[in-house]
């Protein structure tokens, strides 16, 4: 597959803390990584200077072969760098069906094609049957499905999710499992996820990337990373 992100000697510093050090990161198009680590690990730090929230100090930032390092977080997104963050931001008072017509109007302006992607993008992420409730109404899960659903009409390639099983029950976060694995599949898209949820991970079965104390402890399958005695020490601890 072809490398669609690369991160070379990403460092953030704020004052006299570290947040990341020298991080060497590169995901390919269509694949998912999980980003794991204890609390103050780097792991939001890290997405932020993703998405363009915060400035790397120093290090590189390459997107589809390009350069993106000094873009913004808006001109990320006009190239296909989505963000999602922990807590579902939606417009509660608009149906599931107009939340995600806004996220499609600067992109498809003509009437009969944008009701193709809508009807496409809900499908994705499963909430056709929702489409004429209002975003209130939506269970928890389903808000964070409606998020992602926003990312896909604005036509994010590469999507990154911070935590988003957090307050799901048992059964949302099956089912966000295999939306993340269709839309990496079926979509050809890209998807970084900041998680907690160990067995959300383990079901997932994708590479999983080791953030500790800013650095990249360790990268490799979930069933690697679990029997590392190091990984296990700082963070899975001696059950997981």
């Amino acid at each position: 597959m072809a490398e669609l992100l690369r991160t070379e000697g990403l460092t953030k510093r704020f004052r006299g803390l570290t947040a990341n050090s020298n991080i060497d990161f590169q995901i390919d198009v269509g694949a998912v990584r999980c980003v794991i680590g204890p609390n103050g690990a780097g792991k939001t730090t890290f997405l932020s200077m993703l998405s363009g929230h915060q400035a790397p100090t120093t290090g590189r930032i390459s997107y589809d072969g390009r350069d993106i390092t000094g873009l913004s977080v808006v001109e990320r997104a006009r190239i296909g760098i989505g963000r999602k963050f922990q807590t579902p931001t939606v417009f509660d008072n608009l149906t599931v069906y107009e939340n995600i017509e806004l996220s499609i109007l600067r992109i498809v302006p003509d009437n009969t094609a944008r009701g193709r992607k809508l009807d496409a993008v809900l499908d994705a992420v499963r909430l056709n049957d929702q489409r004429s409730m209002l975003a209130r109404e939506l269970s928890h899960g389903q808000r964070q499905w409606l998020e992602i659903g926003l990312l896909l009409g604005n036509e994010s390639r590469l999507l990154l999710l911070d935590e988003p099983t957090a307050g799901m029950t048992n059964e949302e976060t099956t089912a966000t499992g295999r939306l993340v694995r269709r839309l990496a599949e079926e979509h050809g898209l890209t998807i970084i996820i900041i998680e907690h949820d160990i067995h959300f991970i383990r079901d997932l079965r994708s590479p999983v990337t080791v953030l500790h104390l800013g650095k990249i402890l360790m990268e490799g399958s979930f069933d690697e990373v679990a029997s590392n005695p190091t990984v296990r020490s700082v963070y899975l601890g001696t059950d997981a």
